[in-house]
């Protein structure tokens, strides 16, 4: 038996729970439009919702799935040679996303970690963490903010912090997946979690650590 105004059974989709990302894709060169709308032709949409407007791209599915297509996507634009940001919002959760309506205090849905295959595609990335809906003021938010930038430091793509930031670099898949796996602990235990991330490639400025 259950409390909660929403029965959480395994049927409960990822849509019900308002997974998905938001990200815009900027690519640096005079062929930008190709690149982009190539690299988003070409992806896996299978299981997923996508939606693109004149400011950025929606994707909505299962944590593995989505980080997936933003994994294809921005490495096929990399491909490119091009210097590329992709500007992600992650999240999962809220009360107010539009294909939900999930009552305050609602039991967090669990999901796998993601594992994303290789991309032979370096990616610099500034990340940030955010848990929601934590108690407020009383509310211990830095503790699962910590833990996710140990697991970072565990996967050897921890390069550092700056001011509002965790600096990654590595495979572009695991950048993506330790930012999505940080994100989905903290999803355990906090309704409402979104991350952020910046995420630099071939850049033609000096790599400073």
């Amino acid at each position: 038996m259950t409390t909660n105004a929403l029965d959480l059974s395994p049927a409960l989709s990822p849509v019900d729970y308002g997974v998905g990302a938001r990200f815009t894709l900027s690519v640096y060169d005079s062929d930008y439009v190709r690149i982009i709308l190539d690299a988003l032709a070409n992806a896996n949409r299978d299981e997923l919702t996508i939606e693109t407007n004149d400011i950025s791209t929606f994707v909505g599915g299962t944590e593995a799935r989505v980080l997936a297509f933003l994994r294809d996507v921005i490495a096929a634009a990399a491909a490119s040679g091009a210097h590329l940001s992709a500007a992600i919002l992650l999240s999962r959760g809220c009360p107010g996303e539009l294909a939900c309506a999930l009552p305050a205090g609602v039991d967090a849905l669990g999901a796998e970690p993601v594992v994303l295959a290789p991309t032979g595609v370096r990616a610099r990335a500034h990340w940030s963490l955010y848990p929601l809906l934590d108690g407020g003021s009383t509310g211990d938010h830095m503790s699962p903010i910590y833990a996710a930038i140990e697991e970072a430091k565990a996967a050897g793509v921890y390069a550092g912090s700056d001011h509002f930031a965790t600096r990654l670099d590595g495979d572009l898949a695991d950048v993506l997946a330790t930012a999505a796996n940080g994100w989905i602990a903290v999803g355990g235990v906090v309704q409402h979690v979104t991350t952020h991330l910046t995420v630099s490639l071939n850049s033609p400025s000096p790599i400073t650590e």
